[in-house]
């Protein structure tokens, strides 16, 4: 790795970066792209090709204080029924515009908390889903699981509507961490919900844990993630905690004089790092790791390796169509997202119409930069031939391209016959790097720290 002080010089302590997962980002996004832009790429996706479909659930039980996605605290089942059968109704909208034989390569069920859902809802939404656009050979069907919310129950309808990955939110198991952060959950009730998950045959597990926490010291992260690794996670999403008040307001409740320094967040970083690779874990990316037989592993191995809304992904569909409030959906037409507000995104569903309210359609221009920085966040390299074949870049474009990269970053770039490499060394600075291949103004987007 890159020295402190070199690292220091180049801004990575005082850098605020997107983190990527798409291209512009989100920030970028308009009102230009309504429903009949939604309609029409819907209208274009051929006939027996493969899509990725998003769920977005947006309901919790209670609301962690870290957390910045969009969601809202009940503590009845009735809005989220309320909310499944618009779901429902947007499902069917999808199958009316959808071509005969479009199949599903993935299906996420996202939030908020999904397992928030009561056991017939799970099921009934399922069918309604599979009904709308069947699973394709080899699909995968994941939920997010919230340890402390669910139940036999809600696991068997799962397991029965055909979910064969499960995804669990860790973020510390340090008690008084989880008492900063507004996030109770103990190792003995995540420990319990990983066992009732795999004793319904379903092994593949994500986990996602946060450094940059509260409190948070080398040897509490340590103490953690050795915790998270008793119960052997197929991949783990080591995240950067961002804190973003001016975003998410709840985050005012976590004092910002007990978050680590960006220094001290690297250290942390470094730790968990560390530790998944000694205990055999794959690097995936920035902040990704996997066993090696993990779909992730085998894509970062064979140059197959994605990044999208959820991070980084084995899914080659080029589609992803997000249903619910908020969820943004990727065509190769561009961007489309549905209205954030529950209440407004359920008044154009019962009218007929679908949510969308902002987006981006994509120029030749973000297509190019978009996959460079794509190829920078999985593989840390860009190639040159891959560019002039798939989307006309000229030699002289990529040249002056490569060249403003490598000023602005000396010695943490590789410039070659075959493209831009960004060394193991410099790979703390691989956001800032691709930040430097996007033409959007980034002074107008509250970004998360650069590490």
């Amino acid at each position: 790795m890159a020295t402190e002080s070199q690292l220091t010089r180049l801004g990575l302590f005082d850098a605020r970066v997107p983190r990527y997962t798409s291209y512009p980002t989100a920030p970028h996004f308009n009102a230009s792209v309504g429903h009949e832009h939604f309609s029409a790429w819907i209208e274009s996706i051929p006939a027996g090709s493969e899509i990725s479909l998003y769920l977005h659930v947006p309901f919790c039980r209670r609301l962690c204080w870290f957390c910045a996605c969009r969601t809202q605290g009940t503590s009845s089942d009735e809005p989220v029924r309320a909310y499944a059968e618009i779901l429902k109704t947007e499902i069917a909208l999808l199958k009316e515009r959808l071509a005969p034989g479009v199949r599903l390569s993935r299906l996420h069920w996202g939030g908020g908390t999904p397992t928030m859902l009561p056991a017939d809802m799970i099921s009934d939404l399922a069918g309604t889903v599979f009904e709308a656009v069947p699973m394709g050979e080899g699909a995968e069907f994941s939920v997010e699981i919230d340890p402390n919310e669910i139940d036999d129950a809600r696991l068997d309808a799962l397991a029965a509507a055909g979910m064969n990955r499960a995804s669990i939110g860790v973020q510390d198991f340090d008690l008084e961490i989880q008492k900063i952060i507004g996030r109770d959950q103990t190792y003995d009730v995540t420990r319990d919900a990983v066992e009732a998950i795999r004793a319904r045959g379903v092994h593949s597990l994500n986990a996602d844990i946060l450094y940059g926490l509260p409190q948070q010291s080398p040897e509490r992260l340590a103490d953690s993630v050795q915790k998270l690794l008793s119960l052997a996670p197929d991949r783990v999403a080591l995240y950067g905690y961002a804190h973003v008040p001016w975003m998410a307001r709840r985050q005012v409740m976590i004092p910002s004089d007990t978050l680590p320094r960006p220094e001290e967040r690297l250290a942390l970083f470094e730790t968990a790092r560390k530790l998944f690779v000694w205990d055999g874990y794959r690097e995936i990316g920035i902040d990704h790791f996997a066993r090696p037989g993990d779909g992730l592993a085998v894509a970062q191995a064979n140059g197959t390796l994605r990044r999208n809304f959820q991070g980084y992904t084995d899914d080659t569909a080029q589609v992803l169509v997000g249903l619910g409030a908020s969820s943004i959906s990727r065509f190769p037409q561009g961007y489309a997202q549905n209205a954030s507000a529950t209440a407004d995104y359920t008044k154009a569903i019962r009218e007929g119409e679908f949510a969308t309210r902002r987006g981006h359609v994509f120029s030749e221009e973000d297509k190019l930069r978009g996959r460079i920085i794509e190829a920078l966040m999985c593989d840390f390299k860009v190639s040159t031939a891959e560019l002039i074949r798939d989307y006309g870049a000229s030699e002289a474009q990529l040249a002056e391209m490569y060249d403003k990269a490598a000023k602005a970053f000396p010695e943490m770039v590789a410039i070659s016959a075959e493209g831009l490499a960004i060394p193991e060394h410099a790979r703390p600075l691989t956001r800032m790097i691709a930040r430097s291949f996007d033409a959007y103004d980034l002074s107008k987007a509250g970004h998360s720290t650069a590490i």
